[in-house]
């Protein structure tokens, strides 16, 4: 089968720890070949389909020079995505305006025969943050707004909280304020732009202590093991780009359970793979755009994550 990965740049890649090279590597293994190309390579014009200029890649094994290409810019080959058996979209966030746009391509393509991984509307319809509302019941105490009013009010509520703009990554622009509410006008202003900007902003969890746990989903089910990310120092952040620890563990009772609620509406709503976040019980954020932790779950407990990502994917474009 020939596949197409939409995603960053390859030479932005660690290899050791990225988990689109890792489903890379388990697929061209499986006999796929691979090709890839960025968002700003994708383009319609009346008359024709929706088209990617891409390169086909070869892994090579090698840690360093990791990948041969057959074509190099300015010379990469067009080709229509439906020609493809599959379409996977990795690129990573922040969910901006130029995403949202690739993802009404994608679904034009869609229209034209391609089979997209995770399915275009499903990504333009859950951001990150803002896909826990429609589970409640799984989320602790949890505020989304533009109004500095509201977060002081939530603050006098619940004393210690954290703060987070709604397109970051990484961890990237979240605050803890706790009871002394020391910096929390600033930080509101900073967050919120002048009531211009979106928060989100939940109660401390203080169980983060044990770790912000990534949670995959692959075809609806469970992977076995999870990632805890554990803040390490004074940090607040569990977030691997933050400086959190990564630590591979089998998935709680309660684990278990979130899946078993969310894993069948992702699924039927064409999100082959899905990242929930967790932290003690609580749901803190579904992840769709381009979840990682296959290759830290992998090294630590030899589960092989991207295999069973790839027999997801195989069974799901045999059945298209």
């Amino acid at each position: 089968m020939n596949l197409l990965f939409i995603a960053d740049p390859l030479d932005t890649f660690a290899i050791y720890k990225d988990t689109t090279f890792a489903m890379m590597r388990t697929l061209q293994a499986r006999g796929h070949r691979i090709a890839v190309c960025e968002p700003k390579d994708i383009m319609w014009q009346r008359g024709g389909r929706v088209t990617a200029y891409v390169r086909d890649i070869t892994l090579t094994g090698d840690p360093v020079v990791w990948y041969t290409a057959e074509q190099e810019a300015p010379h990469e080959r067009p080709q229509a995505l439906a020609d493809f058996g599959a379409v996977l979209m990795r690129k990573d966030p922040p969910f901006d305006s130029e995403y949202f746009y690739a993802t009404h391509l994608l679904e034009q393509a869609e229209r034209e025969g391609a089979r997209v991984f995770n399915k275009p509307r499903a990504l333009r319809d859950h951001p990150e943050k803002l896909a826990i509302l429609e589970f409640p019941d799984l989320i602790g105490p949890t505020l989304v707004t533009r109004d500095a009013d509201d977060i002081k009010r939530f603050h006098a509520e619940h004393q210690d909280i954290i703060l987070k703009p709604l397109d970051g990554m990484g961890g990237m622009g979240i605050f803890r304020v706790k009871a002394d509410a020391l910096n929390l006008g600033s930080i509101i202003e900073t967050l919120n732009r002048g009531g211009a900007q979106t928060v989100m902003v939940q109660k401390f969890l203080p169980e983060i202590a044990q770790g912000d746990k990534r949670v995959l989903v692959i075809g609806g089910k469970a992977v076995p093991f999870c990632l805890a990310r554990i803040p390490q120092g004074t940090e607040v952040r569990g977030n691997l780009a933050a400086g959190g620890k990564g630590v591979a563990q089998p998935l709680s009772t309660r684990d278990q359970e979130i899946v078993a609620i969310l894993g069948p509406t992702l699924l039927a709503r064409g999100l082959l793979l899905a990242g929930v976040d967790v932290i003690g019980d609580c749901v803190t954020e579904i992840n769709v755009t381009s979840p990682t932790c296959f290759q830290e779950i992998f090294d630590q407990t030899g589960c092989d994550v991207a295999a069973l990502y790839a027999d997801a994917l195989e069974a799901a474009v045999a059945a298209a």
